[in-house]
């Protein structure tokens, strides 16, 4: 099966979940706008803040809309004692119902406040309530101004949804997200087509309504709103309840994450469970979503929660912070820690074997010297991470300029000469593949990050979930894991995840 053809697969199941939020987010901004835009066309004052907010709204990119609702909704959860998501489905619909708003509501109450006083005015002398002269007279005339903002509505919010993935809602995004990490532009291109797609579709269908409604041929109103509810009922069927139990697995947004996801998700599906997958989360909504029962497992690094999570500072030997991180996980949040997967992927400084040897350097304490003169890459998360703050005050350091990338793409700047230095991962294939020299860390200042297996509260205690993960303690070593890391994220002759995953069960007898 050629790349293209495989990346298809994943589309049923990522569009139903796709089109079943986007949907939603168009429902309920007519829900909101529609009433709005009638009272702005009655009272100016009215239109300028609805108008303004809605405005304001469109100033704010997407993605950050999405992460402000996490903090939102977790603050508002607490204060009601618990019971409100602040990831997945809901954040994902607030923030695309709020981009929604706009050209629905300027175009409703551009329409209505358009309309010929005289037309009113006939209304009126003829003896029209409010609501009939609404009904009969304002609605037909102001529909296709109307319609066209809902379809700009619709275009923006479909193409929007692509980014609920960084909020654990599953959409399209997932596989794009997926696919730029293991630089798999299949998926990439799969994900972006079925999006596209999607949103001319729905903006064609929606295009025939409003000419139908212009043209006043209710049949073709009608056809393409029933073409439109059968494209939803069609797409929402791999939604609808299938028999045994769904588990949901987490993973940040890199390859060994996927990698691991899927062998977890392999060893479920043999205990008999249904998996979904959740990927592309970064290090604290991963933990949220856990602890909060929207996902069921994944797998994260001891010193990713020592640093994050517990706030911690000190730097002490890597069993210390691993027993740790499981007393705190389990006491404040119910979290289980099964154990240590046998590996550890720490930051580690690395830099261009060349430019190494040429320049001496050796450690951290090499390079701080210099470091004024050099240019560091890095992944999205770390300039804002704690080790990073922890490795300043310990060398001193400071770049010459430090800019964030996808983890691959960091790689990229690297080999490329775009940068200088980066914080690459120890288990990462690239490293002997791309012949970089590891600094090395003689202040301690960078703490242990063995790769630990976390399970929400409503399965720690499931015998049969927990009985089917417990053989992967211990039995992945860190020479397997950089193997199977290389094979997704090497240059030529690229495996999937599922197929690196499926490779490294057989390497480690799983």
């Amino acid at each position: 099966m050629s790349p293209f053809l495989e990346a298809l697969t994943r589309v049923p199941d990522l569009l139903a979940a796709h089109l079943l939020l986007a949907a939603s987010a168009l429902a309920l901004g007519l829900v909101v706008s529609l009433p709005l835009a009638i009272w702005s066309a009655r009272r100016p004052t009215v239109a300028k803040i609805a108008l303004g907010f809605a405005s304001l709204i469109q100033t704010i990119p997407s993605l950050a809309l999405l992460a402000l609702f996490y903090p939102l909704l977790l603050s508002l959860s607490t204060l009601v004692g618990g019971g409100i998501p602040a990831l997945g489905f809901l954040p994902s619909l607030l923030a695309l119902t709020l981009y929604a708003l706009l050209p629905i509501l300027r175009n409703g109450v551009t329409g209505l406040v358009g309309i010929d006083p005289a037309v009113i005015e006939a209304a009126d002398g003829v003896g029209m309530t409010a609501w009939q002269k609404l009904r009969l007279v304002e609605a037909p005339l102001v529909a296709p101004v109307l319609m066209a903002g809902i379809r700009t509505a619709a275009v923006w919010t479909i193409g929007a949804a692509t980014l609920s993935t960084t909020v654990g809602q599953p959409s399209l995004g997932d596989m794009i997200f997926a696919g730029l990490q293991t630089q798999n532009w299949a998926l990439v291109l799969a994900g972006c087509l079925t999006a596209a797609v999607l949103a001319l579709a729905v903006d064609a269908l929606l295009g025939v309504i409003e000419h139908g409604i212009a043209a006043r041929r209710p049949l073709r109103v009608w056809v393409a709103t029933a073409v439109l509810a059968v494209g939803v009922l069609a797409a929402l069927a791999p939604l609808w309840p299938r028999g045994g139990q769904t588990v949901v697995v987490g993973a940040k947004g890199f390859s060994e994450q996927y990698i691991l996801a899927r062998v977890i998700g392999h060893r479920l599906e043999k205990a008999g469970y249904r998996v979904e997958y959740r990927e592309g989360l970064g290090s604290v909504v991963a933990f949220s979503a856990l602890a909060g029962g929207d996902i069921d497992i994944y797998v994260d690094y001891s010193g990713t929660v020592w640093t994050n999570g517990m706030k911690r500072t000190d730097v002490p030997p890597r069993a210390a912070i691993v027993k740790g991180v499981a007393d705190w996980a389990e006491r404040y949040h119910g979290v289980r820690l099964l154990g240590t997967l046998g590996f550890e992927n720490s930051y580690a400084f690395a830099m261009r074997g060349d430019d190494a040897a040429r320049r001496g350097i050796h450690s951290i304490t090499d390079l701080a010297p210099i470091a004024p003169q050099l240019r560091l890459a890095t992944d999205i998360e770390f300039l804002e991470r704690p080790e990073w703050a922890a490795v300043k005050r310990a060398y001193g350091l400071r770049f010459r300029e430090a800019h964030p990338y996808q983890p691959t793409f960091m790689f990229r700047a690297l080999t490329s000469g775009t940068a200088d230095v980066i914080p690459a991962f120890s288990s990462d294939g690239r490293i002997a593949a791309d012949r970089l020299t590891v600094l090395t860390d003689p202040k301690g200042a960078i703490p242990g990050y063995d790769a630990i297996l976390l399970v929400s509260p409503k399965r720690a205690r499931d015998r049969a979930f927990v009985d089917a993960v417990t053989p992967l303690i211990g039995h992945i070593p860190v020479e397997a894991m950089r193997e199977a890391n290389y094979m997704v994220d090497r240059d030529s002759e690229k495996a999937s995840p599922d197929a690196a995953a499926r490779w490294l069960e057989k390497k480690v007898g799983l």
